[in-house]
């Protein structure tokens, strides 16, 4: 429920969100303009009771939600309030957070529109989309550098080295140095190193990939020292289940966002319902970034429907199968007649990933 402006606290249950401007959270808590900043505002209004907060601002918005809290910029001023599509996107069954994202969105709104998100109390300017993203087809996900060799004798353009262990298992470094021996000797294929971040820079891996998760768990002078690592070229990839982790990875200044689940997956325990391809569509023509689809791809054909999207890349994992240099050419044969295919359009607006709060 979005609670509707009135005098105090009053009528303000577990189920109540707020959508209101920093005038009016003063006045509803009793505080003189400007006594409180505005995170303190929301924090606030959420002790008193509320479940979401939204403070609008131009061109700020403060957002104190429990699945997001930072400043969500947009790249235009204008009016304010935008009262109604926030109505409509809670209406059609989005949290609060992602329904903060589309009341800054107008129907056939570009990626010029597309808000960015900070991870604290610290607002950060808006990211410009880039420009044509280049296409990488295939995107190989494998365990071992030894797997990551066969990809890259296959031809892939892209392959991620995921291990599954402590960030200070002594295994990992001689794991990715491997890795990275086998992409050099291949040299089309660039190597994505996933969690692993420090081992990552220290080796001068050419691209990482980090969760939501991961990327809030940094400390601020970490992020810096990947955003330092950025300058240098490295590649940032960043996953994304909804709309705010889409603004939080164009905030972060991602160079590639993951868009998934595409299709339910059994490879992770996840909250969020399948993106679709027609929510696969829309990040695509919304992000800014190349886009990399990802989730529940086991079959050709669907790779060959992820890429008449416009998706960068498309990730397989399982369907790689026992030897990556026998399945990939099936796979990047999919990749070709996507590409081949007429671009799917994108819907006006998305539907939502997750149950409503």
């Amino acid at each position: 429920m979005t609670d509707t402006p009135s005098t105090g606290l009053t009528g303000l249950t577990l189920d109540t969100a707020l959508r209101l401007d920093a005038a009016e959270a003063a006045r509803r808590l009793g505080h003189q303009p400007g006594s409180l900043s505005v995170p303190e505002l929301a924090r606030a209004l959420r002790d008193s009771g509320a479940s979401a907060v939204v403070i609008t601002g131009n061109p700020h918005d403060w957002l104190d939600t429990p699945h997001a809290t930072g400043w969500l910029t947009r790249p235009r001023t204008g009016p304010a309030d935008h009262a109604e599509r926030f109505e409509r996107a809670r209406r059609a069954g989005w949290v609060v957070a992602d329904a903060a994202v589309l009341a800054r969105l107008p129907d056939g709104a570009g990626a010029l529109d597309l808000p960015v998100l900070s991870v604290d109390d610290q607002p950060l300017p808006w990211v410009a989309p880039l420009g044509v993203p280049h296409a990488w087809g295939v995107y190989a996900i494998v365990d071992s550098a030894e797997r990551v060799r066969a990809c890259a004798e296959a031809g892939v353009g892209l392959v991620q080295l995921r291990i599954k262990a402590r960030r200070d298992d002594p295994s990992v470094e001689p794991e990715i140095r491997a890795a990275l021996d086998a992409v050099r000797a291949a040299r089309a294929t660039t190597l994505v190193v996933n969690d692993h971040w420090r081992t990552a820079l220290t080796l001068n891996a050419p691209a990482l990939h980090l969760g939501q998760e991961d990327w809030l768990a940094l400390r601020p002078t970490e992020r810096t020292t990947i955003a330092a690592a950025q300058a240098r070229g490295l590649q940032l990839g960043m996953s994304s289940h909804s709309l705010w982790e889409l603004c939080r990875a164009r905030g972060a200044g991602a160079d590639l966002i993951a868009c998934g689940p595409v299709w339910p997956t059994t490879t992770k325990d996840m909250p969020w319902h399948a993106q679709g391809l027609d929510n696969l569509a829309w990040w695509v023509r919304l992000a800014g970034r190349p886009v990399i689809a990802i989730g529940g791809v086991l079959a050709p054909e669907q790779l060959e429907h992820c890429a008449a999207t416009g998706a960068a890349t498309v990730c397989v994992v399982r369907g790689l199968g026992d030897d990556p240099r026998a399945t990939l050419p099936r796979w990047q044969r999919a990749w070709d007649a996507g590409q081949a295919l007429p671009r799917r359009p994108a819907p006006a607006w998305p539907h939502a990933t997750l149950a409503a709060d």
